[in-house]
């Protein structure tokens, strides 16, 4: 692949550590479908990779663990289109995706706080205005 498969900010990793695998794909194309490999099959064995910082995997094999083979390996598959190059960059484009997302930093947590004053008045306001104008509607005789 030309470009490298970069998870987040400056980290990239290597081809190194990516096995490629190739085979037949179901769908469009034709004559040419029987006879070429064109769906691809990327897999990245996370625990054992040394691009990713410590807590960076760490952090990844937690929040993958149910797409994870045998609790290590990310395998992401590719076959939309009828050339085996743009699946391999689906394939790649897949990967970094979901390494970014599990790499990622948890949110900062919600601080709880109290409406202020004012707004707790408007909306008593609102509440009392809505119930007047819905009073004003109601017809004199009950609603008959």
């Amino acid at each position: 692949m030309p470009e490298p498969i970069r998870v987040r900010g400056s980290v990239v990793v290597p081809d190194a550590e990516l096995v490629w695998r190739f085979s037949r794909s179901s769908g469009p194309g034709g004559q040419h479908v029987n006879t070429s490999d064109t769906q691809v099959e990327l897999r990245y064995d996370l625990a054992a990779s040394a691009a990713l910082p410590e807590v960076w995997k760490e952090r990844a094999l937690e929040r993958l663990a149910g797409r994870l083979v045998d609790g290590r390996v990310l395998v992401v598959r590719a076959s939309e289109h009828r050339s085996q190059w743009r699946n391999r960059e689906v394939a790649a484009a897949r990967l970094a995706s979901l390494l970014g997302e599990a790499t990622a930093p948890p949110p900062k947590a919600r601080r709880a706080t109290k409406p202020s004053r004012g707004m707790v008045e408007r909306r008593l306001f609102n509440k009392r205005h809505r119930s007047e104008v819905k009073q004003g509607r109601r017809s004199p005789r009950g609603g008959e």
